[in-house]
């Protein structure tokens, strides 16, 4: 039988943000900045004869909590809630929030409230360098992880760019 050749040294990279994306909106449009203005300098590929864009968004997630406090701020209890995207964990949010019976259910005396500093979201990005090579982008609140890519290039690129990004620095 015959060893393994390592064909390929594909690398992964994490940048640990100083301070969280501060809320969905700020995310949102980090997120769409990438989209629609390419500031990578990423190449249209074709893929199995379909055409594809140089970045393309491919996972997303968002979740958020609803906490139940009684009269002295205590924590009495927690709904989680994940959705496909922010639009519907905040529909989520405004049902629960308002619905009398899961209050009630909660306990005497307590209220629903949401904390959006402690939401979460993520997104994806596939990005397709102009050497060819195909990578992923992950945004966090927290951070921003480079991923699936070999030449140094593409990680000195995308630190030159997240440099200039404030909420990236």
């Amino acid at each position: 039988m015959g060893d393994f050749t390592q064909k390929s040294v594909v690398k992964s990279a994490m940048r640990k943000l100083a301070t969280p994306i501060a809320d969905y909106a700020t995310f949102h449009a980090l997120i769409q900045d990438v989209l629609e203005n390419n500031p990578w300098g990423c190449t249209t590929y074709e893929s199995a004869g379909v055409a594809k864009p140089a970045v393309e968004k491919t996972k997303e997630s968002y979740a958020a909590t609803i906490v139940y406090e009684n009269a002295e701020a205590k924590t009495v209890g927690s709904i989680p809630i994940r959705g496909p995207t922010m639009e519907a964990v905040n529909t989520a949010v405004t049902q629960i929030t308002g619905s009398a019976a899961i209050t009630t259910g909660m306990g005497a005396g307590v209220a629903a409230s949401r904390d959006s500093s402690e939401d979460s979201f993520s997104c994806t990005i596939k990005a397709h360098a102009n050497n060819g090579e195909l990578y992923s982008v992950s945004f966090k609140r927290d951070s921003v992880t480079l991923s699936s890519y070999e030449n140094d290039a593409i990680r000195t690129g995308i630190e030159t760019w997240a440099d200039t990004v404030a909420i990236l620095a």
